[in-house]
């Protein structure tokens, strides 16, 4: 039996059809069998994901279980799409910042192909509650906290305006037309382009540090030792401080009370001082920085969830548009300068703006 026989008939848009050969994954099997690590009649998917990567938990052969554990987890990284190279060169610098990372068993760069240490079933998504959430984010924020003091320029390439903005425009093309359907007006695409033009000055004033990029409840494994493990941490970049606070603390998967997350930021911002990282000097400017950068993320979410689900059939994504958009319309709500942009969503669907609003 192979990884082709053990293949869900639910598989995403990016893999071959049950009557397509799918080639990547008969590759990824024979690999496997070549390394006598893993039984690869036990491969079964090992979660989902947004990227065209995939990956599958296998049982660890006998004989190997002692050093290796007893599972482990080959990704299949198609590398005109994926980086493995970054993967790699990101995972030794987690590890080196004390940060718990999957271990790299063996790796075949031409291919794609990975085989990992496995760092169990659960994230934090599956557990986070109002009794352990504190706990669970205080180790989190701990975690990215050494990623952060590790940081050093011209190691990982730049999060600067330009990338920023580029992801910023996934809101007008895939939320905005494709989602919603409509079309800017000149005046509206002016009042928008200003409103990112307010995002960006923040966000780009903030000092840089190593940025996770995907620091939320669905890349944060719950492990015994070292928690939280991390994952999908291969596309980091060297960016705004604030970027990867915002990712964890106004997750589009999960959401919480503004005291709550403000108590975090605090304590987090606190915590910061005192390693001598490069936050705000006073907590009103911090968190102003905070909920910039979270809005510049979820502007680039909307417009990421329609395209998953647009362009690549991944579905599921939209239930998650609601809670995003609560972000925007609170954080746009809160500052002078992104009130255009909820009057623009009150526009675009259609609900009566208040009485003197103009774009």
């Amino acid at each position: 039996m192979s990884l082709l026989q053990n293949l869900p008939t639910d598989t995403p848009a990016n893999v071959s059809s049950p009557s397509t050969p799918d080639l990547r994954l008969a590759a990824l099997t024979e690999w496997l069998a070549g390394l006598n690590v893993v039984a690869t009649a036990s491969a079964r998917p090992a979660s989902a994901d947004a990227s065209f990567r995939r990956y599958f938990r296998l049982d660890v052969l006998p004989e190997q279980q002692a050093t290796l554990g007893s599972t482990l987890i080959a990704m299949d990284a198609p590398p005109e799409r994926e980086n493995v190279l970054g993967y790699v060169k990101v995972a030794e610098m987690l590890r080196q910042a004390g940060v718990s990372v999957p271990r790299i068993i063996a790796t075949d760069y031409e291919r794609g192909f990975m085989l990992l240490s496995d760092l169990g079933t659960t994230t934090y998504l599956q557990v986070l509650d109002h009794d352990n959430a504190s706990v669970l984010y205080a180790e989190a924020l701990e975690s990215l906290a050494r990623f952060q003091l590790s940081s050093v320029p011209d190691v990982l390439p730049p999060y600067d305006r330009a990338f920023l903005l580029r992801e910023m425009q996934l809101f007008p093309e895939w939320y905005i037309g494709k989602h919603l359907n409509a079309t800017l007006t000149d005046v509206q695409q002016k009042s928008l382009q200003g409103v990112f033009d307010a995002i960006l000055a923040n966000v780009t004033a903030q000092a840089p540090v190593f940025v996770h990029r995907d620091f939320h409840s669905r890349n944060l494994m719950q492990i015994d030792v070292g928690n939280p493990g991390v994952l999908d941490f291969q596309d980091a970049l060297y960016g705004p401080m604030t970027y990867d606070l915002a990712s964890l603390l106004r997750d589009a998967y999960v959401q919480w009370d503004e005291e709550l997350v403000l108590d975090w930021v605090i304590r987090y911002w606190q915590h910061a001082k005192s390693l001598g990282l490069p936050v705000a000097a006073d907590i009103d400017a911090f968190y102003k920085d905070f909920e910039f950068m979270g809005l510049q993320r979820h502007l680039k979410i909307l417009g990421l969830f329609c395209r998953l689900n647009y362009r690549d059939g991944k579905a599921q994504y939209l239930g998650d548009l609601p809670t995003v958009l609560d972000y925007v319309r609170k954080t746009a709500g809160r500052y002078t300068e992104l009130k255009p942009l909820l009057r623009l969503l009150d526009a675009l669907e259609n609900k009566a703006p208040q009485v003197g609003y103009t774009f």
